[in-house]
This record gives C-alpha cells, structure tokens and sequence, in this order.
C-alpha cells in the first residue's frame, strides 16, 4: 500500500515585481492499493443511544441497521456494542466475529429507557474499540437524538481528543432533529470521522451501510501531512488549513521536532481522495523556477504491520516572472469556494446565534451563491431556503438548521 500526494497551486506563477503574494495549495492524498494487498481487519465500535426518546420505531430501526453491519462483518473482523442512557454500559465486549448470532440478540434485547449521556457512552466506547485497535481499521459509530443533558459536552471533546491519539477515528450520526449539532461535529472533526445526519428513522439502515462502506476502504492510518517551508514562505496566521473533501473539516497545525508543520490526517481511503487546503504567503522572489515548500507523509500501513512509514518527498516549485500574467487552476477554486461554503455557513450560524437575523440571511444567500459557483445545487436550495425564511421573519427549525450543517460540510451524493 502507497500514498499517492498530488500537489497544486491555485497559480504556478509570481509576479517577480510583488513584494508579497497569497496562494491557495491544494493537496489531494489517498492510499493507492495494489492487487497483493491483503485485507485489513475492520475493528468497529457501536455507541448507541438508547435513552427513553428513542423509543419505538426510532430504536427498532436503530437496532436493525445494527445488525446489518453485524451481517457485513467478516471472521477476523472486531465488534463492541456500547449502550447509553443517562449511564453508559458495555453490551457487547470487543471480541472477535465468531458468534454474530449471539450478538445480534443482544442487541435486539435492547430497550429505550432514561436520559442521555453521550460522554459516559463515548468514553465507554473508546475503551472497547482500543482493546482491538492492533492491527486493524479502528472505527466507532456514535449515535444520539438528544442533548447531552446528563454528561458533559467539553468531556465529549477530550475524549475525542483521546481517540485522535489512539489513532482511532469517530463517526458522528445525529438521530431526528433535537440532537446538538455543535457538539457533535466537533466529536467528528476531532476524532477526524464524518457527521451524518438521519432525519427519518428508515434512514438509519441507510446512513450505517454508507458509513461501513466507507470504513472499508481504509487502507492507511495514523496519516500526518508534514510541510517544510522554504524561506520567505510562510503559512497564513488564522486558519491556515483545512481539509475540504471528503467533508470540510478545519485542522490544527502543530510543530514537528524536527521543525516541520504537521497536519493529522487520520485515515487514507483507497482511491479516494482526502483534500487538504493550506493558505500560504510568500514574499518577493527572485526569478525563475523556485522551490517554495517541500511535502511528505508519515503514516501506518496495517496491511503489513509496518507503522512510521514515509511516502517519498514532493517539492512545490513557483515560477517567478516579470511579465505576470495570472492564471487560475479550475480544481484548485472549486476546492477554495467548498471551504468558502463552509465558512460562509459558519458565519451566518454565529450571526443567527447573536440574534442578527438579518446579517444571517445575507451570509446564507452568499453561501447559496456560492454552492451554485462549485455546481452544489443540494446545498444552494437548502441555504437558500434557510435565508429566504429568515429574511421573511420565520424561525429557523432545528431540522432547517440540521441540514444547513451538513451540506456546509460535503457535497451531498444524489440518493
């Protein structure tokens, strides 16, 4: 298994007569699977809520899409089930796939009864899946309808946090429309996972395949993009990076021993590309082709047990010129306007959140403006709908504010 890392410049050339220029670096990375390749081991955790609001068709749908994945698991394969209410409980320990009968009666055993507390079950959750995590594609499915009204959401977060260090990854599904989208996708970005969002019961068989599916084509883990910059380039000073594909996330950059800027990528999928998109300055240069950065990625391959691996180093060259002529790489800006989508988005919730109804709704109208731009006609009609309501006095519904989050995140696939 290898790292294939594509960089490119939203414009190869500089103007040798600018003292200071901006760039936007697009860097597509995924794992590129070759036909030796053995299949990895998955090692899933389900953290399930099942406190009273649960109750009926909501749980009885949850527990069927429970047991279809239990279905798809393979021998070799891992499972836990953590379960929550208002405490948290190991249903199923981690354990090899040997008796998936068992394990589905536990689970159909499973009633809706009590509150929530999401981070007792996380936690819980976390433990199970690191019994496993060796050599293996270590994930966790949380999923919740609620508050976390008897659990701390900053203990949510650390616990995330705490998974990102084990190298596991966290999938965030909110059920209905009364769960906390904040907290919950602050659970994803930092256990560097997906948020979904299951409006509708019949959904959830849907959202857990799509989710397993994905989990599947995992072929490198524990991924960190490390840059070395060369002399007058530097990286912007406020959210200088982001990844933008699958889903857009915002990622922290933290310094190497050896100087270099680290991004944790997490999980590489099989030909399926992770787009990252770093926002970089670089000062007056002289002439010609000049290396203005270096990239490499460290990463895990558990196909072969081998961790602290390195793909081979790519430079990044800018021509410098006198007679500049700009001249815009088209991909580059798609992936520039899905994070302005994003941001845009994030603006108008912190508007909407200060009571500025009005400022809402215009960054709600950027935002569709910019969906259409990148051909993201889904989320152009949802944000849209959302600032048209606002802007006619209505309440945003939760369900209005839900989808308005996702589709900020990712481009939605057509059902």
């Amino acid at each position: 298994m290898k790292v294939s890392l594509q960089p490119t410049l939203n414009d190869n050339s500089l103007d040798a007569n600018q003292q200071n220029s901006q760039r936007q670096l697009s860097i597509s990375i995924s794992a590129i699977a070759s036909n030796l390749d053995r299949n990895v081991p998955l090692n899933l955790c389900l953290i399930l809520d099942h406190s009273g609001s649960m109750n009926g068709r909501p749980l009885e749908t949850v527990k069927k899409a429970a047991i279809g994945l239990v279905d798809k698991l393979k021998k070799g394969d891992r499972l836990s089930v953590v379960v929550f209410d208002h405490r948290a409980k190991v249903l199923v320990p981690n354990q090899f796939i040997e008796n998936p009968e068992q394990i589905k009666r536990e689970i159909n055993r499973l009633s809706a009864d009590g509150g929530t507390a999401i981070d007792e079950g996380l936690r819980l959750g976390i433990e199970e899946l690191a019994k496993g995590k060796k050599e293996t594609i270590s994930q966790a499915f949380l999923l919740t309808d609620g508050e976390n009204e008897h659990g701390d959401n900053n203990r949510c977060l650390k616990f995330a946090q705490l998974s990102a260090s084990y190298n596991l990854t966290l999938n965030t599904l909110g059920f209905g429309d009364n769960w906390n989208q904040d907290v919950l996708e602050k659970i994803a970005d930092a256990g560097l996972g997906t948020l979904s969002y299951i409006q509708q019961p019949d959904r959830a068989v849907e959202e857990f395949s799509r989710l397993f599916t994905r989990m599947q084509t995992v072929g490198l883990t524990n991924a960190y993009l490390l840059f070395s910059l060369m002399p007058k380039v530097r990286l912007a000073e406020l959210k200088p990076i982001a990844q933008v594909a699958p889903d857009t996330i915002e990622l922290p950059v933290q310094y190497e021993t050896d100087g270099r800027l680290a991004v944790r990528l997490g999980d590489l999928m099989k030909d399926v590309e992770r787009v990252i998109l770093a926002n970089i300055y670089l000062g007056q240069l002289p002439e010609g082709k000049q290396a203005i950065a270096n990239l490499q990625v460290r990463y895990d391959d558990p196909t072969d047990n081998q961790t602290g691996l390195f793909s081979p180093n790519i430079p990044i060259y800018a021509n410098v010129v006198r007679n500049y002529q700009s001249v815009n790489d088209p991909q580059v800006q798609q992936h520039v306007l899905a994070l302005a989508k994003y941001r845009q988005t994030q603006l108008a919730e912190a508007k909407l959140q200060q009571g500025d109804r009005a400022g809402a709704a215009t960054m709600l109208q950027t935002a569709a403006k910019t969906a259409l731009q990148m051909g993201d006609k889904s989320a152009a009609t949802v944000l849209q709908t959302s600032a048209t309501r606002l802007q006619a006095g209505q309440e945003l519904s939760e369900s209005d504010r839900k989808k308005t989050r996702i589709v900020s995140k990712t481009v939605l696939q057509d059902p």
